[in-house]
């Protein structure tokens, strides 16, 4: 059986702002967590403070990002999700003060900072992985995830915006020849402008602005993006998040074109029930 090292930080490591569907402030605590713990989000602001694990089979909304639990649900972890993935970090208690983690920057790239400023350290135990033997399938309506035998995790994610001059973007992620600090991690969140009034009726994106987002209007983008194709790179971000819902390290070349959350945590539940550790 192929298996990783189980990881965790260090120290406590604090990040606070707003949540980006909410608008209303936000901390979480990212402590240590013994071995075998995975990463589990602690409500530490309602009484008894309930816990949820990052597991597929607790995804309760995939709606612009992935809500944990029910009666106390915490929102929008996919940021987090993805940088403990980046930098290995398999065991996590998440401390949460509000319904929502917060934005940040819109990206990984602070969540990365602080997992790696708390010191990340080997734990005495093995992580399996767990390999895709044949292709696996997912789609809604044009939307589609393909996911097929590979010796390693490799993510092509194909994007097309309708924007004047952004076209169709491909990003192709592939662990051992690109940097996912330097690459995928600081691409941030996007939207489209004319969809924004429409968001926020439906109590989304009250807490979006420039500073946490790219947005997109009908002439391309309307501020400096941090990459050409900043897009497709937070698809990828959005996806290697929520593969940490199948709780193991996946192996696989997994081709996505045109998803979002919920194809992505359909992928991460096929996963979980139909391939062999």
């Amino acid at each position: 059986m192929i298996s990783v090292p189980q990881r965790t930080i260090r120290r406590p490591v604090t990040c606070s702002g707003i949540g980006i569907h909410s608008g209303d402030p936000a901390t979480v605590v990212c402590q240590p967590a013994p071995l075998g713990t995975g990463i589990v989000f602690v409500r530490v602001d309602r009484p008894a403070s309930p816990a949820v694990q990052a597991a597929a089979s607790m995804v309760s909304d995939t709606q612009r990002g992935i809500t944990l639990g029910q009666r106390t649900p915490v929102r929008t972890v996919e940021h987090l999700l993805a940088a403990a993935a980046g930098v290995g970090v398999s065991n996590l208690r998440v401390e949460v003060r509000g319904e929502e983690l917060p934005i940040l920057d819109g990206s990984a790239a602070p969540y990365v900072e602080a997992l790696t400023s708390a010191g990340i350290i080997e734990q005495a135990g093995r992580r399996p992985v767990r390999m895709v033997h044949s292709p696996l399938w997912v789609s809604q309506d044009a939307a589609w995830i393909l996911a097929v035998p590979a010796d390693r995790l490799r993510v092509t994610y194909i994007v097309s915006l309708r924007a004047g001059g952004l076209g169709t973007q491909v990003v192709d992620f592939d662990p051992s020849r690109h940097q996912f600090v330097d690459e995928i991690a600081p691409s941030r969140t996007w939207g489209f402008a004319d969809e924004l009034q429409t968001l926020q009726r439906a109590g989304l994106a009250r807490g979006a602005s420039a500073s946490n987002a790219l947005g997109i209007g009908a002439e391309g983008y309307l501020s400096p993006p941090r990459f050409p194709d900043e897009p497709a790179r937070h698809k990828v971000l959005d996806l290697l998040g929520d593969l940490m819902l199948a709780e193991t390290v996946v192996h696989a070349h997994i081709i996505a074109c045109g998803a979002g959350h919920d194809l992505h945590v359909e992928l991460a539940r096929r996963i979980v029930e139909t391939v062999q550790r």
